[in-house]
């Protein structure tokens, strides 16, 4: 089956900035709207934002604030979620989507975690 992997979490200090990276195994989605979402402990898993196929438009949900930016480099099959000033409240599990009108694939996740 297709798949999709996250890389780049770890534990970073309040103030400081990650990039998280998602890579499609088995075949290519450079047709498909490219998302990430992220799930805290004792929370529903809730939207980031998304970066369409044609790489044109993207979308963020409110609490991102200019903080992170996605991008995506169909050439080598690659979508990243760059992420600045990082607190606390960042720490979660974030997962990576790939969407069309017809299936979604969802990567296991990578966790990352924001000391004070």
């Amino acid at each position: 089956q297709a798949q999709l992997v996250e890389s780049g979490g770890g534990l970073v200090q309040a103030g400081g900035s990650l990039r998280l990276s998602c890579t499609a195994s088995e075949r290519t989605f450079g047709s498909y709207t490219m998302g990430w979402f992220r799930q805290a402990p004792g929370k529903e898993r809730e939207f980031i934002g998304s970066i369409r196929e044609n790489n044109d438009t993207t979308y963020y949900a409110d609490f991102v604030k200019g903080r992170f930016t996605i991008s995506r480099d169909n050439a080598n099959e690659m979508v990243y979620l760059r992420m600045n000033s990082l607190k606390p409240e960042d720490t979660a599990v974030y997962y990576c989507n790939a969407h069309s009108d017809y299936d979604d694939y969802w990567g296991q996740g990578t966790q990352v975690t924001v000391s004070s």
